[in-house]
């Protein structure tokens, strides 16, 4: 498993590195919040310290559970219950105090991510909305049951939006997914491609919805 540990301390990181390496995890270590915001995608956990000297580790949460599911284990010194409860209400899907011994933090990691694991009903691969249908495994569009051509990413924006027909997605969410970083997507850019798939759709308000202040919604 790829485990993101965002640590500031050189022995803290350097014992726990060595521990997940050696029980089979592929840890990449970050200092900073910003980093981890940049490189969550490619990791199946983050180990999270609270105190990192650029964002504090709450912000840090924060920001990712507008954008991402992935699991997250708090590991910190901040024992206050204050702290704990912000921290769980947050999102965290558990949350340790230092010292811990490793064979617990290894232990609580393994539940974390069976639980993350649990199997899910799978989500409908082909979405419809009115007269628009949405093919997610062959990358395709169908208006009014004719063809529309989108490019690579103007697909990638319609089909985050399909993959949650009815729900309201973020606009961080929807930059995060097509541009891949949760703290540097360019708004502008998302700005431009809705404007170009709504033109290509034909118009259709009630396809592609604007909730104002939050983000987009495809269909009812």
């Amino acid at each position: 498993m790829r485990v993101l540990l965002a640590e500031d301390d050189d022995g803290v990181a350097g014992a726990l590195t060595e521990a997940l390496y050696d029980n089979g995890h592929l840890p990449a270590r970050v200092r900073r919040g910003g980093d981890v915001l940049a490189r969550h995608r490619q990791a199946d956990l983050l180990l999270l310290d609270l105190g990192l000297p650029d964002l504090d580790g709450l912000e840090v949460l924060r920001k990712l559970r507008a954008v991402s599911a992935l699991p997250v284990v708090v590991l910190t010194a901040r024992g206050d219950e204050r702290s704990v409860v912000r921290g769980l209400r947050l999102g965290a899907d558990d949350y340790l105090v230092k010292p811990v011994r490793l064979a617990e933090l290894l232990a609580r990691i393994d539940a974390v991510t069976r639980r993350a694991a649990a199997p899910s009903a799978p989500a409908p691969r082909t979405v419809r909305a009115g007269d628009v249908e949405v093919d997610l495994d062959a990358r395709r569009v169908l208006v009014g049951g004719a063809e529309v051509r989108l490019t690579t990413k103007e697909f990638e924006v319609l089909a985050a939006l399909a993959a949650r027909a009815g729900t309201a997605v973020s606009r961080q969410q929807l930059m995060d997914e097509v541009w891949g970083d949760a703290f540097l997507a360019v708004s502008r850019s998302l700005d431009v491609h809705l404007t170009q798939v709504r033109a290509k759709l034909g118009g259709r308000p009630e396809v592609l919805t604007t909730i104002r202040g939050f983000g987009y919604r495809f269909g009812d």
